[in-house]
C-alpha cells in the first residue's frame, strides 16, 4: 500500500476557509468516483514544512493507492473527465507544494484517528534498525500507521508515524544517536 503524500498552502491573496472548501471537493469528487486501485484520501491541517515558503499552516493530503500502478491512474483520473473542475478550481487557489510516495511498513492506513504525526529522520548511511522495535512500544496498529518514503518529490522526511497519540517509542533517548523526531499535531480538514 502506498500513499502520495503533498503538502501545500493557498497562494498570497487566497482565503484559507475557500482554498480548504475547494480541497475538500477535490477529496469528496475522488471518494465518489473512485479512480481504479485508489483506497481513500484525507486533507488534514498541519503546521506548513519548513519548504514552504516560511508558511506557519499548511495542508496535509494523504492519498491511499493500492500500488504503483494505481498512483500513475491517480495522477491520471485527478485532471480528467470527472475531476477535472474540482481539481482545477482547488489548484488556481493553490500557492507552493511539494510531496512525496510513502509505503505503509505496518499498522494501518485508517486515517479517522489521527491526531499526530512523528516525522523521523535518520543520518545518512546509518542502517536503519528494527522499526517496530523503536516505535511499536505503545504504538496500536490499528489506529496507528508507519510509513517510509519511496520517492521524494521535494524535502520530506524518511519515515512518519501517523496516530491518534505520541506512542513512547519517540521519546528522549529511545531513537538511536543522530537520529530526531518531529511531532505535530494533526486536525481533519
Amino acid at each position: 500500500m502506498l500513499a502520495y503524500v503533498f503538502w501545500h498552502r493557498p497562494a498570497d491573496g487566497v482565503e484559507p476557509e475557500a482554498y480548504a472548501a475547494a480541497v475538500r471537493r477535490f477529496h469528496h469528487s475522488l471518494a465518489v468516483h473512485a479512480p481504479g486501485g485508489f483506497l481513500h484520501s484525507v486533507s488534514l491541517h498541519a503546521p506548513a514544512p519548513n519548504w514552504l515558503d516560511g508558511a506557519r499552516e499548511a495542508l496535509e493530503d494523504w492519498y491511499v493507492v493500492e500500488d504503483f500502478a494505481a498512483l500513475g491512474v491517480l495522477g491520471e483520473a485527478a485532471v480528467g473527465r470527472g475531476h477535472r473542475s474540482v481539481h482545477d478550481e482547488a489548484a488556481r487557489r493553490a500557492g507552493p507544494g511539494a510531496g512525496g510516495v510513502y509505503r505503509l511498513l505496518e499498522g494501518s492506513a485508517n486515517f479517522d484517528e489521527v491526531r499526530v504525526a512523528v516525522w523521523i529522520e535518520k543520518p545518512r548511511g546509518v542502517a536503519s534498525p528494527l522499526l517496530a522495535a523503536l516505535l511499536g512500544d505503545g504504538m496500536d496498529g490499528s489506529r496507528s500507521g508507519l510509513w517510509q518514503r519511496q520517492l521524494v518529490l521535494g524535502p520530506a522526511p524518511e519515515y512518519c508515524l501517523l496516530s491518534d497519540a505520541v506512542p513512547a517509542g519517540v521519546a528522549p533517548g529511545r531513537l538511536p544517536h543522530g537520529w530526531s523526531a518531529t511531532v505535530s499535531d494533526r486536525t481533519p480538514l
